[in-house]
């Protein structure tokens, strides 16, 4: 590698860079402008000043093993795997039963679009297309679904279709080269294809689940390295992908040669890390590796689509040879992705076991079905000289599969990027709902309300003069009567909706403090997770319009991947994660000093500026005595607790003591470190000293 590849690829960084801020200011999709800078790219790259920018190639194993586990990874380990429950049919039959049905009708249909205009082209060429054309691609649509306000739901679907369709549409894009390339035989290439498939999606299911938690383990052996930590993550991404292909390629059972999904595989490991390893970082690498894997994932992201330009230029075909299969192969997918979308959701609402998909949600799936990075990866990995019987025609498979696969990226991007704003407008989605409406009013008023009181800090500091302090106590009292009046006559029968955006003011207030005490060390992973888990299922309830509670006494559910982990581990005879009795003290001495936040936090409300968001003061009241309740109930429960193991818990509660003192020490010492009050020398000679009493 010479430094003109060194220099390519950082220009193409700063180019993207740039493109970035020119999107932002000219509000087009970032991805669409990316394509077309690479695009244009191209004839500056055959100058001889600026010859060394097309040094950097897009190659399938650069995108495969180093690009793909990254954007897999970005995408899927935020995923809440809760959220993903509650959707689990939609997003399977999406994924899965969709992409069969939009790969096996551009594979026949395609086939036969193509013949009636004079080209015979066969159905295992169409059906290759279909699998590397069928799989979504997520970064560029839910960007636009976020900017444009597309419902959580909605977006969640969409998220978690296309990262699980990514996987089948591969091991689909398998199946079929496999199948060209040594022939078609009958019904034995046909029962070698569907153990080729199910073990691709099973096997790396399997797989990524033993990744995934064995590096989380990985992950607490390291707690409190921090760079450790973060390698770790960076590693299972890239080592569960490569080491996934490495025993796809020796595993052989019963004379079958087994294959392992490596992008399911990743992807499965990725969401363990996300919903059970990320407890087991330090709260300062968790708070970071969001930040950290966005980056990588902006970098990932901008490089391959601005090299996608590259390749959409250097296109061996013809443009007037290749027009027509271009335009009926977008017409083809398009009728594809509709019959792929309205048949499937359609069962999934007459099934009612999941909240029905309303058709304009239906309609914008349709739509706004993007394709990107992935398509590009197959299409690298078709083999140059790959052929079949009959092919008599100038050009390969690969070209003629390369160019109609580009030609529909190009459509999606140039067309239906731009153009999702508009359709989720013109169908109502990007519609504020009555909560997001509520709170849009009040929040100016907050806001403003705010804005006069610094104006009155700021006269009594001396930091404006009278004058000054007159022009802007009329202008934000302009803005702050302006406000109340449109809160008013634009919001009707809010009763309901104050009352649960107060609910859910309270509870993140609660899952704030709850964060503080695990960062500090006064509980466990256990009694983090198990709280956490009970405000997340509160608040969704609440988003629901249901009752916050059921019951005073109501006993919580176990977390679907808690529950999962409980079943390996009595598989596998290991400790019970029941919580011990020093736990469940601690467990309910957490608890209290939740309620005790909610109630001050409550009873603070009518001499805040939040009583303007918050109006209702018979609500107030009433949540007010469900926290006295919860309160009443945790101090009889704690005081059971220690009427019956006085001795353990008193013990329990100066060890509690010693470490609440041990984690002020170290946080002090950080408070000096970072305010250069002493050394790096003397800080960690502190450090080191405080770590061993």
């Amino acid at each position: 590698m010479n430094l003109e590849v060194f220099l390519s690829l950082f220009t193409l960084m700063l180019v993207s860079l740039l493109i970035y801020i020119l999107a932002q200011k000219m509000k087009i999709p970032y991805t669409v402008m990316l394509v077309l800078a690479g695009s244009l790219l191209v004839p500056l790259s055959n100058t001889e000043m600026f010859g060394f920018i097309s040094s950097f190639e897009l190659t399938p194993e650069l995108l495969f093993f180093v690009f793909l586990p990254i954007l897999i990874f970005e995408s899927a380990y935020n995923i809440q795997v809760s959220s993903m429950r509650e959707n689990i049919r939609t997003i399977s039959l999406l994924s899965i039963v969709g992409l069969l049905v939009s790969t096996a009708f551009i594979g026949v249909v395609g086939h036969y679009v193509f013949w009636w205009v004079g080209l015979d082209i066969p159905i295992m060429v169409m059906l290759l297309f279909g699998a590397i054309i069928s799989a979504t691609d997520p970064v560029a649509v839910l960007s636009l679904f976020k900017e444009y306000g597309a419902p959580r739901r909605l977006t969640l679907i969409f998220e978690g279709e296309s990262l699980f369709n990514d996987g089948t549409a591969f091991a689909l894009f398998l199946v079929f080269l496999e199948i060209i390339r040594h022939g078609y035989l009958g019904v034995s290439s046909v029962i070698d294809g569907f153990i080729t498939f199910f073990s691709m999606v099973i096997g790396g299911i399997l797989f990524g689940l033993i990744m995934g938690f064995t590096f989380s383990k990985l992950i607490e052996w390291v707690k409190g390295h921090e760079h450790l930590e973060i390698t770790l993550t960076l590693l299972v991404a890239h080592f569960t992908f490569i080491l996934c292909e490495v025993l796809s390629e020796h595993v052989v059972v019963l004379g079958y040669h087994l294959h392992f999904s490596s992008i399911i595989a990743t992807l499965i490991a990725s969401m363990v890390i996300g919903n059970y390893g990320r407890f087991k970082m330090s709260v300062a690498v968790e708070e970071y590796m969001e930040k950290f894997w966005s980056y990588f994932g902006f970098v990932t992201n901008s490089l391959v689509f601005i090299l996608m330009g590259f390749l959409f230029v250097e296109q061996s075909i013809d443009l007037h040879i290749a027009i027509l299969p271009i335009f009926l192969s977008i017409v083809v997918v398009m009728l594809g992705r509709a019959v792929s979308i309205y048949p499937v959701l359609g069962l999934v609402n007459l099934s009612k076991k999941e909240q029905p998909i309303p058709l304009s949600w239906m309609h914008l799936l349709s739509w706004g079905s993007l394709r990107g990075a992935l398509a590009v990866i197959m299409v690298l990995l078709i083999p140059d000289d790959l052929t079949v019987d009959g092919w008599q025609y100038a050009f390969s498979i690969k070209e003629f599969v390369s160019a109609i696969t580009i030609g529909c990226i190009y459509f999606t991007l140039l067309v239906k990027a731009t153009t999702i704003g508009r359709v989720m407008h013109y169908l109502g989605i990007d519609a504020l709902t009555g909560r997001e409406e509520l709170s849009y009013y009040k929040s100016k008023v907050l806001i403003y309300g705010e804005g006069m009181q610094l104006i009155e800090k700021l006269l009594n500091a001396g930091k404006i003069n009278a004058q000054q302090h007159e022009s802007l106590s009329l202008q934000y009292q302009k803005l702050h009567r302006q406000s109340l009046n449109d809160y008013k006559s634009k919001t009707r029968n809010t009763k309901q909706l104050t009352s649960d955006l107060l609910r859910i003011y309270i509870l993140g207030l609660e899952k704030e403090e709850l964060k503080s005490l695990y960062a500090q060390g006064s509980i466990n992973e256990k009694i983090y997770k198990k709280i956490l888990y009970m405000l997340d299922i509160q608040m969704q309830r609440i988003e629901r319009h249901q009752a916050q509670l059921n019951d005073i006494d109501e006993v919580f559910p176990v977390d679907g991947l808690e529950s999962f982990i409980n079943v390996l581990r009595k598989l596998l005879l290991l400790e019970d994660s029941h919580l011990s009795p020093e736990d469940t003290y601690v467990y309910y001495r957490t608890q209290y000093k939740l309620i005790l936040t909610a109630i001050r936090s409550l009873q603070a409300l009518p001499e805040s500026g939040l009583i303007e968001v918050f109006d209702d003061h018979d609500d107030i009241k009433k949540i007010t005595e469900l926290y006295l309740s919860l309160k009443q109930r945790t101090e009889h429960k704690l005081e059971e607790m220690l009427a019956n193991n006085y001795e353990l818990l008193h013990e329990f509660n100066a060890v509690s003591a010693q470490k609440a003192l041990g984690a002020q020490e170290i946080k002090m010492l950080d408070q000096l470190n970072k305010n250069e009050i002493i050394t790096s020398k003397l800080y960690i000679m502190l450090r080191k000293e405080l770590l061993d009493e």
